[in-house]
This record gives C-alpha cells, sequence and structure tokens, in this order.
C-alpha cells in the first residue's frame, strides 16, 4: 500500500493561488492514479482533480475547471494541484488519493481509491 502526505495548504484570499503537493512512498508510485478529493464541513467528500499514472490523462470537477491543474512528477513521486482565482466555496480540507492502474471513466468517486493522506487545509477568505 502507497503512503501520501500532503501539503501546501493555507489561508488564502479570494483571487489568490496554492499549490499542494502530495508525496507518496512504499510503492512503485508510477503505477498509480492519482486523485485529489475536498470535504467541505458538512459536506460529503466530492472530487476535485485526478491524473493516470503516466501523466497522460486529466479530469477536472466542473467547478475546478480552468482554475486548477493537476500535474505529477513520477522522478520525485508527487502529484501536485495549481488552484488559481481561488473562492470562498473552494474552502475544504484537500485530500491526496491513490489507486494503482485506475482507469479514469465515468464519475470519480471516493470509492475508487484505496489510498488517502491525512489531508491539508485550504481556506479562501472573501
Amino acid at each position: 500500500q502507497v503512503q501520501l502526505v500532503e501539503s501546501g495548504g493555507g489561508l488564502v484570499q479570494a483571487g489568490g493561488s496554492l499549490r499542494l503537493s502530495c508525496t507518496a512512498s512504499g510503492r512503485t508510485f508510477s503505477t498509480y492514479t492519482m486523485g485529489w478529493f475536498r470535504q467541505a464541513p458538512g459536506s460529503e467528500r466530492e472530487f476535485v482533480a485526478a491524473i493516470t499514472w503516466s501523466g497522460g490523462y486529466k479530469v477536472y470537477a466542473d467547478s475546478v475547471k480552468g482554475r486548477f491543474t493537476i500535474a505529477r512528477d513520477n522522478a520525485k513521486n508527487t502529484v501536485f494541484v495549481q488552484m488559481n482565482n481561488l473562492k470562498p466555496e473552494d474552502t475544504a480540507v484537500y485530500y491526496c488519493a491513490a489507486k494503482e492502474l485506475l482507469f479514469l471513466t465515468g464519475p470519480q468517486s471516493p470509492q475508487k481509491f484505496d489510498a488517502w493522506g491525512q489531508g491539508t487545509q485550504v481556506t479562501v477568505s472573501s
């Protein structure tokens, strides 16, 4: 099982940017599809973005398209999400997730992933 550690969260004003990182250890990172999810208080965990093991295919939630960009560096066992033009509604705990050789077809649900980080808080003030 791969172990995941997120970093890069914080407090930012609306319109600002943050870059989250997730570093993996324990297994061969380059065979894992990686995803980002978020969970606001009182809400279910929702999909944000995902990238296949080779980095050749990416998917985004409609709410973040055009503002967030997911990328990975297999040499550094790290996946990133660059978040621009942040809005107060982006405030949540952001989680990194992994699933080996997952094809990104259909809706992306938390149940498709079997490894999770501890989460990092992102707070966007208005």
